[in-house]
Formats: C-alpha cells, structure tokens, sequence
C-alpha cells in the first residue's frame, strides 16, 4: 500500500466518523433521533442558552451538523461542509466552556475536537476516495477553503457573540 492509498484511506475513515457523529448529533436536533429533543425541545434549550430565537438557532446548528457531516461523510463541498460543521461546533463549545476544558465536567473537549476534525478536513481535502475527487473537485477548489472558513467564521463570532452580550444582559438585569 503505497503513501497516498494510506492517506487516503486514513482521510476516509476521519471523514466518516467525524461526518457521523455530525449527522447523528443533528439528527437529534433536528428529528428528536437518537434520545434527541428534536426541534421544539431544542429550540427551548437554545434559547435557556443564550441563543435566540431558539428555534431557528436549533434549526441553524441541526443543519450545520447534519448537512455538512453527511457531506464531510461523503466528500462532498468538503470546505464548505467542514466550514458548516465547524462553526456548529465553535457554537456548542462556547456553551460548555464555562465548565472547563473536560467533557466528563460538562467542558468543551468534545464540541472542539469535532470543530478542529471538521477544519482540518476542509483544508486537507476529502482524499482521493470522495466524491469530490470523483467529481474532479468541482465544488473543492483552493479558494474555496479560505472562503467557507472565513465566512463561517464571521458568521459564527456574530451569532456567538450576540449571545455573550444577550447573556451578560441578563446578568446586569438580575442584578439590579
């Protein structure tokens, strides 16, 4: 087995586990699968987050994770899909990073480490066993990756920052 069979087999197996416990995890969000709350209840919780309005943030982040998981999954719109998946993640985590780094703590090791899977695939590339590949990478060109993660980016420092500030409003308002 020559190098490029070896990565390219090693970038598949990153891309579907990665992609399916994206996809799983917005399932959950979306469809109430897999123990999930499915939109009503997750909404409910995004909001009790800081994320408003819940339902459409339960919507957005479902989306993120189960489009760009299944596509990370199969390797297609790689930059994009990873950008998507990403910027998901970089949402959850802002969630649990008041509890720490661990997971087992409530932290946020676990939405990060799936935010960096998904980053690293968009920049690596899906490998040769993809249907970008196969598509002679029509929708993964090189610019393409710095802008699905910079568009993600700025999207998601607005949404996570518009929390923070909702969040910090309503701790100046207990207070007083």
């Amino acid at each position: 087995m020559s190098c490029y069979d070896r990565r390219d087999l090693g970038l598949l197996l990153l891309r579907l586990s990665t992609g399916g416990v994206l996809v799983a995890h917005g399932a959950q969000k979306l469809f109430g699968w897999f123990g999930g709350h499915g939109l009503e209840g997750t909404g409910q919780y995004m909001e009790s987050v800081g994320y408003a309005p819940g339902r459409a943030s339960a919507t957005a982040a479902g989306l993120a994770e189960t489009g760009g998981g299944a596509l990370l999954a199969v390797g297609l719109a790689t930059p994009a899909a990873g950008a998507a998946a990403a910027g998901a993640m970089v949402g959850a985590s802002a969630v649990h990073a008041p509890n720490g780094f661990f997971a087992m703590e409530g932290g946020y090791e676990y939405a990060a480490s799936l935010a960096l899977a998904a980053t690293g695939l968009a920049v690596t590339g899906p490998g040769r066993l993809s249907l970008d590949h196969a598509l002679g990478h029509v929708v993964d060109r090189g610019w393409m990756v710095p802008a699905a993660l910079g568009a993600t980016a700025a999207a998601t420092a607005l949404v996570v920052g518009a929390r923070n500030r909702r969040l910090q409003k309503g701790k100046r308002d207990e207070q007083e």
